[in-house]
């Protein structure tokens, strides 16, 4: 059995995958809060924006994580196309789960909160093993399937838990709070994943297929983490449905009575004295 180090780099992928994670929850979840407050195309609009989010800090995540990961005996490359595929299916799928619970009506919200945190989560979670298929390395990957199913369980509560965050949670600050939980639980599904690895190494000189992780991963996973600060700030600077509709009311000029002459309050001169004689 190879050694496995899951953080060749020290603290350093560990903290800044757990941080990629927190942002994009807190994007994900100020987006759905932002969609639940409008409608028509602007509600899709927002929802849109919030899956990207979601999709982008997990993978983020995940893979910023994987910049650490390192097997003894063997080097590590990553398959292109499955990984790509590994960020769409991370993006669809929590849009799903965001829009069952976007769009669903009040009366049904614990339904449509069950169907999109158990969507969400299993989006999760099918990212995470699809970015571990596209491991390639000399030897043979196994997993345990107790932790598998502990990481996929973990996922659904995650996914669950933030969404409603998203339904219940309005004030920034509360939102902020939930999104560094929701970024413990990424990261927790992400490592307790990883501990159901072990990779039976098979020592050979042929030169492994896919690209290095400096090659595509850093790179990418840096496009991904500016376009999550990019689109926070964005966000943050946006102003709500409720200040829009503060600034439309201070702009608007007061009433005025319309102008109308003053009835004419003058009185008329006295009457002349009568002349005296001399």
């Amino acid at each position: 059995m190879g050694h496995l180090d899951h953080a060749a780099f020290g603290w350093l992928t560990p903290v800044l995958s757990y941080a990629m994670a927190c942002v994009g929850a807190a994007l994900g979840l100020r987006c759905t809060v932002r969609a639940l407050d409008a409608t028509g195309a602007s509600r899709r609009n927002w929802l849109l924006t919030a899956a990207s989010a979601i999709g982008t800090g997990i993978w983020t995540m995940h893979f910023v994580a994987m910049l650490g990961f390192a097997v003894t005996g063997t080097e590590i490359r990553y398959d292109v196309p499955l990984t790509l595929l590994s960020l769409l299916v991370a993006m669809a799928v929590v849009g799903v789960g965001v829009f069952a619970v976007g769009h669903g009506h009040r009366r049904e919200r614990v339904g449509s909160l069950l169907v999109g945190g158990l969507t969400t989560g299993l989006g999760v979670a099918s990212m995470h093993y699809l970015g571990m298929a596209a491991l390639r390395l000399h030897g043979t990957v196994r997993y345990d399937p107790v932790l598998v199913a502990l990481s996929v369980v973990i996922a659904v509560v995650a996914a669950t838990a933030a969404l409603w965050a998203a339904l219940n949670i309005k004030s920034p600050s509360a939102v902020a709070v939930a999104s560094l939980v929701m970024g413990a639980a990424v990261s927790s599904m992400h490592y307790t994943g990883m501990l159901a690895v072990t990779v039976e190494v098979a020592p050979s000189g042929a030169e492994l297929p896919g690209a290095t992780a400096m090659q595509f991963i850093f790179p990418l996973a840096v496009g991904l983490g500016s376009y999550l600060f990019l689109t926070s700030a964005f966000v943050a600077l946006s102003p709500t449905a409720s200040e829009r509709a503060d600034y439309a009311s201070a702009g608007r000029p007061e009433r005025t009575l319309p102008d109308r002459p003053l009835p004419d309050r003058t009185f008329p001169d006295p009457p002349a004295e009568p002349a005296t004689a001399p």
